[in-house]
């Protein structure tokens, strides 16, 4: 039985939810006057994403809801 998935499926995508965890904790909450200061924000978190570790293991998870299998005719 094949499941076919939607073309783009974000949370199956591990870089997608490094990106989520990256725009709620730097980039929403935040306004940067300048491509510098944004830019120097970002590199300081791929710096320090020891810092962080425990909560992005939690995203990087393979907790996936698996589907029963149904026959179709």
């Amino acid at each position: 039985m094949q499941v076919f998935l939607p073309p783009y499926s974000p949370n199956l995508n591990l870089i997608e939810r490094l990106w989520k965890f990256l725009r709620q904790k730097l980039i929403n909450p935040c306004f940067y006057r300048t491509k510098g200061a944004f830019r120097q924000v970002v590199l300081g978190f791929f710096d320090r994403l020891d810092e962080v570790g425990q909560q992005l293991a939690s995203l990087f998870s393979l907790n996936f809801h698996l589907f029963q299998s149904q026959n179709t005719l």
